[in-house]
């Protein structure tokens, strides 16, 4: 069961991918409940994807929030990809 605090930081995790990866990936702006629900998909899609590349990025609060950009700059790629097809 997750705790109050872990949640909170989960969010905020999400938050800041989200709004991070949206200004990588030039033209996505989604609000904050956008953001949060990007930066969390983007985290489950890296936690997926970057061990299987090798890659790991800590598990300090840094690391998830580089690590969740990068899963969520991929999820916005391939957004743009999807809307383009």
């Amino acid at each position: 069961m997750m705790g109050i605090e872990a949640l909170i930081i989960f969010l905020i995790v999400g938050a800041v991918a989200g709004w991070l990866a949206g200004q990588i990936v030039k033209g996505y702006g989604y609000g904050l409940a956008g953001n949060i629900v990007i930066g969390i998909v983007g985290a489950f899609l890296a936690g997926f994807l970057l061990p299987r590349a090798g890659m790991g990025m800590g598990g300090n609060l840094l690391g998830a929030i580089i690590s969740a950009t990068l899963g969520a700059v991929i999820l916005l790629l391939l957004i743009r990809l999807v809307k383009r097809g």
